[in-house]
């Protein structure tokens, strides 16, 4: 008898702490005091605690690339990724899911990526590390051979003249080590990979290769698209590895006129039909005001597009569902748009801001695309009114780990609503790592941290509901 006593008493004090616990979770997720910043800063706690407890995102990331993995427009890994992403909005109750369809390119890179430098006879010599940047043509069936002429600048290249006829064009300029900013290292090289094939065929060259965009030294090519101009030439175009670079160079300067071979098989098929993904919260009172928030569900086929961006996508839908489950009722529509399509085209925002209802507001887009690691700010393109608003709430982040709100800001995807959203923000981690990854065989779910991840869809889950419920 005095051991089930015991038990009895040990079950309902169970039951009543759980019980208690639970209410005191209501308590917080459903606060409406006249103190808003007590009240919001109540509700980032609650977003804290259930977030960093349960890694959702982190879990759902895992899905993604163990699952699906790397998933370029238009091909099938892509197609699955909707229905997977459709089906766990679905599952976790958010409403109005559906598809906003669009057509994407379909490039396949194929199955041969080949190059070494050739020793007199042409024959194999040294191994470079290469991949084919997407939207390259293929290389003729055997592939090029021809001597290499290495520039650091598109306008280098554009001045070779004759000389550069027949040639392969190596454009070789490194990403500024010396910028904090890794993304302005990023920004100050890439346009040799998008214009180097135009501007070695421009000259008469039959191809070019391109350093790889990454500020670490290894043999991991990085793809990323490139375009051609049509009223010129196109030419087959790679990346080469920052350590094949380095070696071509290196071989150059002993052998000025070394040849390279290279073989491309990729092509470009018919573009294919995709979609967006859109799920959302509806706002209980000012329900045609809409808060966006999102990443885009495509990325390359190198690595599995965990930071780029399975992170945003996972930490968005990861935003909604803690805002959900918390029994949060925000005033204005919180939506989740998953774009397709912002690797090579960018087709999936433009078509989400060309279809936006006559009846409804943009009042802000928030967009996840630099990665799953610590947040650290917000970056704010809006008017100096809304900015100064925005900015008032940046000490009830803090928590989340963001440091600041910074003017200048959004992303590819949400960059086409503006004039229409009062409001582009853009969550901005710590940038150190996110190049070493990007567009590479590396982008994979080990080289993501849960906890970092999950804290940034605590800071988007934070001030998507600050916005719904203030607005701007």
């Amino acid at each position: 008898m005095l051991r089930k006593s015991f038990l009895l008493v040990l079950v309902l004090f169970v039951f009543t702490v759980s019980f208690a616990q639970k209410r005191q979770v209501k308590a917080v997720a459903q606060v409406t005091v006249m103190n808003p910043m007590l009240s919001y800063s109540d509700v980032v706690s609650a977003l804290l605690k259930k977030g960093l407890t349960e890694q959702q995102a982190y879990q759902n990331l895992a899905e993604l690339t163990g699952t699906i993995g790397g998933r370029l427009s238009g091909s099938p890994q892509a197609a699955r990724a909707v229905v997977w992403a459709k089906n766990l909005m679905e599952k976790l109750g958010f409403q109005h899911v559906r598809l906003q369809h669009v057509m994407v390119p379909h490039w396949v890179r194929g199955k041969i990526e080949k190059a070494w430098i050739a020793d007199r006879r042409g024959r194999k010599n040294i191994p470079l590390a290469m991949c084919a940047l997407g939207g390259s043509v293929a290389t003729p069936r055997k592939g090029i051979t021809a001597e290499v002429i290495e520039v650091h600048s598109l306008d280098e290249a554009r001045a070779l003249g004759a000389e550069a006829k027949g040639k392969i064009i190596f454009f070789n300029r490194r990403m500024n080590p010396t910028l904090v900013s890794t993304f302005a290292a990023y920004s100050g090289a890439v346009d040799q990979r998008d214009g180097g094939a135009s501007a070695a065929a421009s000259v008469g060259g039959v191809g070019a290769l391109v350093r790889s965009m990454t500020l670490v030294v290894d043999n991991v090519p990085h793809t990323g698209v490139m375009h051609y101009q049509d009223s010129i030439p196109k030419v087959p175009t790679a990346a080469l590895s920052t350590f094949a670079a380095n070696r071509l160079s290196a071989e150059l300067e002993r052998r000025p006129r070394l040849r390279v071979h290279f073989v491309l098989d990729c092509k470009t098929l018919p573009d294919v039909k995709s979609a967006n993904v859109i799920g959302e919260l509806p706002g209980t009172q000012l329900p045609n005001e809409v808060v966006v928030m999102g990443g885009h569900l495509d990325s390359w086929d190198k690595g599995k597009g965990a930071h780029d961006d399975g992170a945003g996508v996972t930490q968005s839908i990861e935003a909604l569902r803690l805002i959900k489950e918390l029994g949060l009722k925000p005033k204005r529509t919180i939506r989740v748009v998953l774009f397709m399509n912002e690797e090579n085209g960018s087709r999936g925002g433009k078509k989400y801001a060309a279809q936006l209802p006559v009846n409804e507001k943009a009042v802000a887009a928030l967009e996840s695309d630099a990665g799953g690691f610590d947040p650290r700010a917000f970056g704010v393109s809006a008017d100096s009114s809304v900015f100064q608003k925005i900015a008032s709430w940046a000490s009830l982040l803090q928590p989340t780990d963001i440091c600041s709100i910074r003017r200048g800001g959004g992303g590819e995807d949400i960059s086409y609503l503006k004039g229409k959203a009062s409001a582009l923000i853009g969550l901005e981690p710590s940038n150190q790592r996110y190049f070493d990854y990007h567009h590479s065989d590396k982008d994979v779910l080990a080289n993501v941290n849960p906890r970092e991840l999950e804290l940034g869809a605590v800071a988007l889950a934070s001030l998507a509901y600050f916005i719904s419920e203030e607005g701007l």
